[in-house]
């Protein structure tokens, strides 16, 4: 491969992850301002322009982000294991000080910051892949897909008997304990927001919930690794029949999947196949027209602030999480629960349009982010090339 091609797939790949930072800020924004838990969003916001916001970034990105950076994250890991082939290294020792120092991160992460974190999560399940890496780039991606769709176009069918038969229930709003949370990230000390942090976090990640997280996350990480072998990206020209057929058919259908609750009378059912069977659909869709529309060097020059957010998207997603908190919780400006879902859109693209700015600036002065530093060097063991 000559030099060209490898750097527009770098590239190609650094815009996948800058474009997935944006995407899991929008989503993750209601949850640093207001009570999302506990909440039903679209009576909560259920003024112009907060509604039609709302309804956009649910079609656009929900659920559609965290699977294309699972997939990034399993595309990556078959990087890192060809390295370490090339290099006479053992993949499976490097791995595993790989996840465990995320895991360390993603521990502070959740419970010093901010409770929606993901890197716990990943770090698990990337102990898990370790016992899938060497399969076939083909078995990956059939195994990894039908793990996906199996279990949750199961669970959607009985999601639509239950509505049938009238015993499912919609999402109301707590507004008693959404009170008492705006109330603590308002008004609490960082102990009692600390405590607070805790208890949000273990309503999503308990036992109850596990099964449905992993099978959630841990195909996309197989699906990513499995077209990382089959090295659809490195070379979209000699694929691009394929990705142009799997790019039209994905956005059809998935868009179609997601504004199920919209276009049809909105139920529990019309959620789960938005959410489960939708958002997944549409970031594959993503990820191949980024694929092939990258291609174009002009373009991908145009787009190198999303780049440089990419590669240093560790550090980004640690960093959005510090400034949010920082902006809505009693220790910073404490204005939790206090502004519309509108305004935490324009905190979104007015944050990360700063990180834009400032991750230009530290590439042209660094090869790595300070957390992708960290990371590296307790997964080698060495210090890794900082400066420039």
């Amino acid at each position: 491969m000559n030099n060209a091609i490898q750097q527009n797939r770098i590239e190609t790949i650094d815009i996948l992850r800058g474009f997935s930072i944006l995407g899991i800020f929008l989503v993750n924004m209601p949850s640093f301002h207001s009570p999302f838990m506990d909440i039903d969003p679209l009576t909560w916001w259920n003024q112009n322009p907060d509604h039609i916001l709302y309804i956009l970034v649910d079609v656009l990105a929900q659920a559609s982000f965290y699977p294309l950076f699972a997939f990034l994250f399993g595309f990556g890991a078959i990087l890192m294991a060809d390295r370490s082939a090339e290099r006479g290294q053992s993949f499976p020792s490097l791995f595993l000080r790989r996840m465990t120092t995320l895991l360390v991160i993603g521990i502070l992460h959740a419970f010093l910051v901010w409770h929606g974190d993901i890197l716990i999560t990943y770090a698990l399940f990337g102990f898990f892949f370790l016992l899938f890496y060497k399969w076939r780039g083909k078995t990956l991606l059939i195994f990894g897909s039908l793990m996906y769709i199996l279990p949750f176009a199961a669970l959607s069918l009985m999601m639509l008997l239950m509505v049938a038969t009238g015993n499912s229930s919609s999402i109301e709003t707590n507004f008693i304990q959404a009170e008492a949370t705006m109330n603590t990230y308002q008004n609490g000390s960082f102990v009692e927001i600390t405590e607070q942090r805790i208890t949000d976090w273990y309503k999503v990640n308990n036992l109850g919930s596990a099964l449905i997280i992993f099978f959630s996350i841990f195909p996309h990480f197989l699906m990513g690794a499995g077209i990382a072998k089959l090295k659809w990206l490195h070379n979209p020209k000699l694929h691009k029949k394929k990705l142009l057929w799997i790019t039209t058919i994905a956005f059809l259908a998935g868009f179609f999947l997601k504004t199920l609750p919209y276009t049809t009378e909105g139920n529990m059912a019309a959620d789960m196949i938005q959410d489960f069977l939708g958002g997944p659909i549409v970031s594959f869709a993503y990820i191949f027209l980024f694929t092939l529309v990258f291609q174009n060097q002009k373009l991908t020059e145009i787009f190198s602030p999303i780049a440089a957010v990419g590669r240093l998207s560790i550090s980004n997603y640690l960093l959005q999480s510090i400034v949010a908190t920082l902006i809505f919780y009693s220790y910073g400006l404490g204005i939790y629960g206090k502004i519309s879902f509108t305004t935490g859109i324009l905190f979104v693209f007015i944050i990360y349009i700063g990180q834009m700015v400032l991750s230009l600036l530290w590439v042209r002065y660094f090869y790595i982010g300070p957390i992708e530093y960290i990371w590296r060097f307790f997964t080698y063991g060495k210090r890794p090339l900082f400066k420039k």
